[in-house]
């Protein structure tokens, strides 16, 4: 398999550079993953689509304000360094640029000097780990002096950084926003429960190998990036007994497919059920996959030739779904991070 079987073309200017005032007013194509099916909708209509005894579930991870900008001590030279991961309280794995001179022993200093920092070792891929140092909670000089990593592909200013948050964001540790939830409201969440859906939450921190481009034509040659997830007891109850009960599980992003599909184990009544566990996914969904746990999928649109659109394309048909990105492009929905919607079921 190629990547360039997951390749279509895209005007540059459907790439959303700003959220709609109304989160849940973007607009969403529904994808009969059977027959390709296609249906032009609002977001909001999602629960045309739910019935009682479903369960949706929701990535709860929150995005850090993780792109610091310093400069070394020695030099005074600007640095840019985004946070990665972090392997101790103080001790993180990041991204410097320039990066080619970020050896170990490099000091850096952050704001006004509240924040410290000194690179102790070079890891796989170039990232740096890099050991801080500050007055105060780490959290909480973060806040003042960091700033929301956007994509790349997003060059112009967000006004309000809580934009780049679900309305449910709890968990502090990602790199990016699991953006398909990015469309619902307190209000929405609120009406899809009271039809009688459950809401379970999952967390799964979001890396920027997210939006690291496959580089290689033959996708299995291709080296996944590693995320941390967590499923609690009472998540994997929630979800276990709906597909007891006959519910559909319905995934918000594919950060949630692939939390729960790392967590998914041979059950004799069932199929498959999913543990409840902590750990490490490096988890890869590409057509030929067997889902074993979700039924359905809310996510956005995806970059071409990414994994994102490898594993939508794993639910619904590589050519259900290039040619419901087609109908999209001519449509002008707009594309990624900030734009519509897309259910597959």
């Amino acid at each position: 398999m190629k990547k360039s079987d997951f390749n279509y073309e895209l005007p540059k200017e459907l790439i959303a550079q700003h959220p709609l005032e109304d989160r849940s007013s973007s607009r969403l194509l529904y994808v009969n993953k059977e027959s390709g099916d296609l249906k032009h909708l609002h977001f909001r209509d999602i629960v045309e689509f739910l019935k009682p005894g479903d369960c949706l579930v929701l990535n709860n991870t929150k995005v850090l304000p993780a792109r610091l900008y310093g400069r070394r001590e020695d030099t005074g030279a600007v640095v840019e360094v985004l946070l990665l991961r972090r392997r101790e309280l103080m001790l993180w794995e990041v991204l410097v640029k320039p990066g080619k001179k970020a050896r170990p022993g490099m000091k850096l200093v952050f704001g006004e000097g509240e924040l410290r920092a000194e690179v102790v070792d070079i890891v796989e891929e170039g990232n740096r780990l890099i050991r801080f140092d500050c007055d105060g909670v780490f959290e909480e000089v973060l806040d003042r002096i960091g700033q929301m990593p956007l994509p790349p592909y997003i060059t112009e200013k967000l006004e309000d950084q809580s934009r780049y948050q679900t309305v449910y964001a709890k968990e502090e540790g990602s790199s990016a926003a699991p953006t398909a939830g990015l469309h619902f409201t307190p209000q929405l969440l609120e009406q899809v429960k009271e039809m009688g859906v459950k809401i379970c939450y999952v967390t799964l921190h979001v890396g920027l190998g997210t939006f690291r481009p496959v580089k290689e034509e033959n996708i299995l040659d291709h080296h996944m990036h590693t995320e941390w997830y967590e499923i609690t007891p009472e998540s994997a109850e929630m979800i276990n007994s709906t597909k007891e009960e006959g519910g559909r599980v319905i995934c918000v992003g594919t950060t949630s497919v692939r939390t729960i599909e790392s967590a998914a184990e041979p059950d004799e009544k069932i199929g498959y059920r999913v543990k409840a566990q902590s750990g490490d996914t490096s988890i890869f969904i590409y057509p030929g996959y067997e889902f074993k746990i979700p039924n359905g999928l809310i996510t956005n649109f995806h970059l071409p030739e990414s994994t994102l659109i490898m594993l939508v394309s794993a639910l619904a048909g590589r050519e259900h779904i290039l040619h419901a990105y087609e109908e999209a492009v001519k449509e002008r929905y707009r594309f990624f991070s900030f734009g519509d919607a897309m259910l597959i079921l």
